[in-house]
């Protein structure tokens, strides 16, 4: 079996933002020269997640809305006592998850008609990571 790790770093202009990061997975897995297998996809930082959807820019917009809704950016969480200011960051990480397990077949990722992979930042404008570990043959 073969393993490769790439660790990708992102810088966001603004504290909230949604990359697709589809393309530089399919890079990885191409440089992995994996076959068959399994690429592991994970945000290493706790105010950020990794996660599969469609690219369509009013669904970005409804998820970005939709976690304002459940997680909204508010002066009173007791996580803001520590003299941080990123509660929300964190509750919004825990709403969409930290990784993905994305399938490999025949030298591709295995993905569904529409889907996507997302780095999605919440707390940004400083140098995050994401590592990538493909295992397989």
């Amino acid at each position: 079996m073969k393993a490769y790790t790439k660790y990708l770093t992102f810088h966001t202009e603004n504290r909230r933002d949604y990359r697709n990061i589809t393309e530089e997975i399919s890079t990885a897995l191409a440089e992995s020269n994996v076959r068959e297998g399994l690429a592991l996809v994970s945000a290493m930082h706790i105010t950020a997640s990794v996660y599969i959807n469609d690219d369509e820019d009013g669904l970005i917009a409804d998820i970005d809305e939709w976690l304002d809704k459940l997680a909204p950016m508010r002066p009173d969480y007791r996580h803001h006592q520590t003299g941080e200011d990123n509660a929300d960051a964190h509750l919004k990480n825990l709403l969409l998850h930290h990784q993905v397990l994305v399938p490999i077949t025949d030298g591709r990722l295995t993905l569904g008609t529409w889907q996507q992979i997302f780095y999605a930042e919440f707390d940004g404008q400083r140098s995050k990571r994401v590592i990538v570990k493909i295992i397989g043959e």
